[in-house]
């Protein structure tokens, strides 16, 4: 079993100031500042419910965990405390700014069983911080990860936003190049939704903040997806949850309920082009079968069978089928327009793409 969060919500108390796109209450869907009652509650129900504990953390979201006010932050530690242990919870994960990061931070952090701390960087330009009314910089997030990762006792995860004003391709890729550099463990990129309430939204409704195209924003989290992959680091979440209260205060950006499927069809539809092009060219073949992995189906044929009409329109009728245990696409049979059967896998020795890990 995966690894999975036991979340409690810390909503925008430990943050100094508000970011231009921030509106805690509509992301989190709360207001209600927990206290070490609730902790517990939260922590005693999950208990019962989780089914592996050891892959479990507990992790507070939500705010600048490391901004609140000490003895808070102290408070929700040690209510977490008797929940982790053997046959217990794995510890616990917090999210936190940049700039709230140090020694005496982190001694206490490891003394509470704190063992993943994720930053938010948001982004690794200077420029786009400012736009963004951050109130740090790219600095500020390399000596805190660099700090963090000193201690040997925590993962480091940082959190990038793609979209954001003043950004582009060019800074997205920037920022990507720099996140890489700090090795971190898991990553969590968040495409920009503009909301009612915030900077952002006035901002994009006098026409002073023009987001990139949406297709634009799905082709560089894809590209993600793939280079976080090659260099081992979990993408542990792509897109901003799916929530009623999102929907209905969003003005604009770059939300899908199933973003991160929709950048997974993309680079399947990739996988499968480069495959099909080994066995000549793409508009000389009639139809294929293609065999991946039962449980990505669904991301194969790409969301509302994108990916299915995608080379349809390119004159090649594909059949997606499923198998058992390898985490390979294959090509299974290949009609090219003469008819002949080009490349049935069983019989002929041909190569089983490695297909890139989707968590």
């Amino acid at each position: 079993m995966g690894h999975s969060n036991i979340s409690v919500f810390v909503p925008h108390i430990g943050c100094p100031h508000m970011c231009a796109f921030c509106n805690q209450r509509t992301i989190t869907g709360t207001e209600k500042i927990p206290h070490a009652d609730d902790v517990k509650r939260i922590c005693t129900q999950a208990m019962n419910e989780v089914k592996d504990v050891s892959q479990t953390e507990i992790a507070f979201f939500g705010g600048s965990f490391t901004a609140v006010p000490r003895e808070y932050m102290l408070e929700l530690l040690g209510a977490a405390q008797e929940f982790i242990g053997n046959d217990k919870f794995k510890g616990i994960r917090i999210s936190t700014r940049p700039d709230y990061i140090s020694t005496e931070i982190l001694d206490i952090l490891r003394d509470n069983h704190v063992t993943a701390i994720e930053l938010g960087a948001q982004s690794m330009s200077d420029v786009v911080l400012e736009a963004n009314e951050r109130g740090h910089t790219v600095q500020d997030v390399e000596n805190a990860a660099k700090l963090i990762k000193s201690y040997g006792c925590f993962d480091l995860g940082l959190q990038m936003m793609i979209g954001l004003y003043k950004s582009n391709r060019e800074t997205e890729l920037e920022t990507w190049s720099k996140i890489a550099a700090l090795s971190p463990k898991t990553v969590r990129i968040y495409p920009v939704v503009i909301l009612n309430g915030t900077r952002l939204g006035d901002l994009y409704k006098s026409g002073e903040y023009k987001p990139m195209d949406f297709d634009e924003v799905v082709k560089i989290c894809s590209y993600l997806l793939t280079e976080a992959d090659k260099l081992g680091i979990d993408v542990i979440k792509l897109g901003l949850h799916a929530s009623e209260v999102v929907e209905e205060q969003m003005l604009g950006g770059f939300y899908h309920p199933a973003f991160r499927e929709l950048c997974e069809g993309i680079n399947y539809r990739s996988l499968i082009a480069e495959e099909l092009g080994k066995h000549g060219n793409i508009s000389d073949i009639a139809s294929v079968v293609i065999s991946v992995p039962k449980r990505q189906i669904s991301k194969a044929i790409g969301q509302k069978k994108a990916n299915i009409e995608y080379f349809k329109d390119l004159g090649v009728n594909i059949k997606i089928v499923g198998h058992e245990g390898s985490d390979k696409i294959k090509i299974n049979e290949i009609i090219m327009r003469g008819g002949e059967k080009k490349c049935i896998l069983n019989h002929l020795n041909c190569r089983a793409l490695s297909l890139f890990q989707i968590k």
